[in-house]
């Protein structure tokens, strides 16, 4: 029975999962990571009709899949490195998503302002070039503006000295929401997600990994998992994977660090993104409006740690905020940040590379002496496909059938009727809304006293129901799970968050049964990290 035939009232159990766990005897493939590569690789199992269990440590996507820069694109900037191949791939990547969740996945156009007599030509010859790899997969083709109309579509934008600049189009989307769509997809086709079980050690038998332990993070008890296959798919934490099942194992990556602020619409309000072209680093830098809010980043900083959750590091957030006030009039300032994030991006390591920018994007499978598939690299915009190379590499090496992959056409988990319904580009569950609408509080929007005062709407948090089908149906299990991932109020606005978390956390209590001191503990806990997405003050 799929999830979408459930009743209402029964949605995912985390204890039925576990009784599910503890009376299988063996899986065919354990995928070790919840984020965009691990829940590709477990849908894309399931679909083929492989029997699969996704082991999570933490909360689905609460790492580097959570931090993007919410964008599905075929990367300009590989562009320019001239690296086709990428681009091709993940053009075609692009237009997949477009189809398989529109709920999700929308087209957005950047502009490219132009200041200089070159520019024009220069960035008009790239871009057209980005069209010609789309192909027939393009959403439509770059155009030259004058400057009259590059100001009225980027409001915002500094007048002096613009000549004019260059259209083209990419998308944009929720890379949380869309990790938690993916982790329901694994259900629908019959496979197991499991959040907060860790993996602690690997089985072996006849010297090849033949399985894992894992320990529930929240009750305590070990779960001995036999099975065929075992895929570590933990990105920046893959390293240390590996030297689970060889301690003296060279290192595959690299880490760097991509640092986002996010401010108010009022400083791009735009429909249209604003793409920076060309950084004192090397990189790009985007200027993008997402869910009422204007997003701005990113970063690329290399780390020698990986932390479990990354702050910005010192001199990013200026340096995000000086690129800016060269494009933006009013500039946003420290003062106006709402909200800040990081992430890891778990980049191969290539001794040629001087710095972290000039490292692949490519994704890398390998198969280890003892049979563990690891893969790891990539971005969201190729994570089906990377997904689909794992599993034929998986089926390649154990015993197996060997089936065809289906998700190059497979609509995700809220898509199905969507387009026969209003367009649903604000409301990112797609055909779920009618799940969430039927539960209790679908008309109470939770909101603090700011937001009765101001009625802006703009940073209001989730409804009741909303949070109710977070547990219920999405395998939340705390404030955080809830307002960073599941709606994105932390990451939109770190201080409506904090004042929202003891209403979320009462209603997450009455779902799974906890008790007043358990909300106290979960309100401190979120309160703590929050302070953490707000921007500090001085230099940093």
């Amino acid at each position: 029975m799929s999830i979408d035939d459930t009743p209402l009232t029964e949605g995912l159990q985390r204890a039925a999962i576990l009784q599910r766990v503890r009376e299988t005897p063996g899986w065919d493939i354990v995928v070790i990571g919840g984020g965009a590569t691990g829940l590709g690789c477990a849908l894309d199992a399931a679909s083929r009709g492989h029997t699969v269990l996704l082991l999570e440590a933490r909360d689905f996507a609460q790492g580097t899949s959570s931090r993007a820069t919410k964008l599905i694109h075929g990367g300009v900037r590989y562009l320019a490195q001239g690296n086709l191949p990428l681009v091709r791939e993940a053009l075609l990547e692009r237009a997949r998503l477009l189809e398989n969740a529109p709920h999700l996945v929308h087209p957005l156009r950047f502009v490219v302002p132009a200041y200089g007599w070159l520019d024009k030509p220069k960035f008009g010859i790239g871009l057209k070039l980005y069209d010609l790899l789309a192909g027939t997969h393009g959403i439509r083709p770059c155009r030259v503006l004058d400057a009259a109309t590059t100001r009225t579509a980027l409001p915002g934008v500094r007048s002096t000295g613009l000549r004019g600049g260059i259209a083209y189009w990419d998308a944009q989307f929720d890379d949380a929401r869309l990790a938690v769509v993916l982790m329901r997809g694994v259900f629908d086709h019959g496979g197991v997600a499991v959040n907060y079980l860790r993996v602690t050690a690997l089985l072996s038998e006849a010297g090849r990994v033949s399985g894992v332990e894992a320990e529930d993070s929240e009750r305590g008890e070990r779960f001995h998992i036999r099975a065929r296959a075992v895929v570590n798919a933990t990105g920046v934490w893959a390293d240390d994977l590996r030297r689970l099942e060889n301690p003296s194992v060279r290192p595959l990556l690299r880490p760097s660090q991509g640092t986002h602020i996010v401010v108010d619409r009022a400083f791009l309000p735009g429909r249209d993104a604003l793409l920076v072209p060309e950084t004192p680093d090397g990189r790009l830098l985007f200027v993008i409006p997402w869910a009422g809010k204007v997003l701005i980043g990113t970063t690329d900083t290399a780390r020698d740690d990986r932390p479990l959750e990354p702050v910005a590091l010192p001199g990013e957030i200026d340096f995000i905020l000086e690129t800016a006030a060269r494009y933006l009039d009013p500039a946003p300032t420290r003062a106006d940040i709402l909200s800040v994030f990081a992430g890891l991006r778990p980049l191969i390591s290539d001794e040629h590379a001087s710095r972290t920018g000039q490292l692949s994007r490519e994704h890398f499978i390998e198969r280890s002496p003892w049979g563990m598939i690891t893969v790891t690299g990539g971005k969201w915009t190729t994570y089906r496909r990377m997904a689909e190379e794992t599993i034929d590499a998986v089926e390649a090496a154990v015993p197996l059938p060997r089936r065809a992959c289906v998700t190059a056409s497979l609509r995700l988990h809220g898509a199905e009727d969507d387009r026969a319904r209003r367009p649903r580009e604000a409301d990112p569950y797609g055909s779920e809304r009618a799940v969430v609408d039927a539960l209790p509080g679908a008309d109470r929007v939770l909101e603090d006293a700011a937001d009765a005062l101001d009625g802006s709407g703009d940073d209001r948090g989730p409804t009741e129901a909303e949070v109710r089908h977070a547990v219920r149906f999405e395998l939340a299990r705390g404030v955080e799970d809830v307002l960073a991932r599941r709606h994105r109020l932390l990451f939109l606005d770190a201080r409506r968050a904090i004042a929202l978390a003891p209403r979320v956390a009462a209603i997450v209590a009455e779902e799974l049964g906890r008790d007043a001191a358990w909300v106290d503990d979960e309100v401190r806990r979120f309160e703590a990290l929050a302070r953490g997405y707000l921007a500090p003050d001085g230099v940093g």
